[in-house]
């Protein structure tokens, strides 16, 4: 079986109508050229770091305006849409946080999977710059694969890809594709993205998907871009060359994941060990 996806790699503006506006004529493209299985990045609906701003756009998931856009330009097209992650409030009461959400949107247009980032990123970096995305971003509690017509869908977010036990357990529980929708900086992007990229699929076996924010924000954030789609054999089967907004295409041959883990078979050698001794 042959699956065409398509990653949408997009410089989202600071308002939901915008980023609609944005990203729609993007996926329109990716449809067109036969796409099936559609992957936007991260916050493609809302990227703000200015708390006052972010704080008066944030809304509920239902209502916000760019997610019931894609939703209803899935089922326009009658394609897959991964809406890599929408900023929306948690809904937890008491957690003034929102959630970094990545919702699953089938061809009729329902939303039939939903996952809450796991790891937020709280770093310094060496050339001084400073992340605390906890303050403003509640954590998930649980992974998630979900069921597509072409097997299951690993759902992951930006940092996740530096917690490798995450993306083993994805695939034990039946993930042939992991999504890695993202916005790297660029510090992190230039020195990580393609060798963590490529190491995630080659552990698990699985295609990575991972649809990347790029460019120079109206919130005067820098993300990488270089969208990028990895056989489950570590082979970069397409990359975006650089931070533009574009569609990149590849045709995924889904029988190279049951090929690349008899080749290899790690998912099977776990073997239980006693923890590190620590030594004087």
């Amino acid at each position: 079986m042959t699956l065409r996806v398509a990653l949408i790699q997009t410089r989202t503006p600071a308002t939901q109508e915008a980023a609609l506006a944005h990203v729609a004529p993007l996926i329109r493209q990716a449809a067109k050229d036969g796409a099936r299985l559609i992957l936007t990045p991260e916050g493609v609906n809302l990227l703000e770091q200015r708390r006052e701003r972010r704080e008066q756009a944030v809304t509920d998931q239902d209502a916000d305006a760019a997610v019931t856009g894609l939703r209803a330009l899935a089922r326009e097209l009658g394609v897959w849409l991964l809406i890599g992650s929408a900023i929306v409030r948690s809904g937890r009461e008491g957690d003034g946080r929102a959630a970094n959400r990545s919702l699953l949107i089938d061809d009729g247009g329902e939303t039939v999977a939903a996952y809450d980032k796991l790891h937020v990123f709280d770093v310094t970096l060496p050339d001084g710059e400073s992340w605390k995305e906890s303050s403003v971003i509640r954590p998930g509690d649980g992974a998630v694969v979900a069921a597509t017509p072409w097997g299951g869908l690993g759902m992951t977010v930006c940092y996740d890809v530096r917690f490798p036990h995450l993306y083993r357990q994805l695939a034990k529980a039946g993930a042939v594709m992991i999504a890695i929708p993202a916005a790297f900086t660029r510090p992190t992007g230039e020195a990580h993205w393609e060798t963590l990229l490529r190491a995630r699929a080659i552990e698990t076996g699985c295609f990575i998907l991972a649809p990347a924010q790029g460019g120079e924000h109206e919130d005067g954030r820098k993300t990488w871009g270089r969208s990028m789609i990895v056989g489950p054999w570590g082979e970069v089967l397409a990359r975006a060359e650089g931070d533009a907004p574009c569609v990149l295409t590849a045709d995924l041959d889904m029988e190279a994941v049951d090929r690349a883990r008899r080749a290899v078979p790690q998912l099977t050698h776990d073997r239980d060990f006693d923890p590190p001794a620590s030594r004087p």
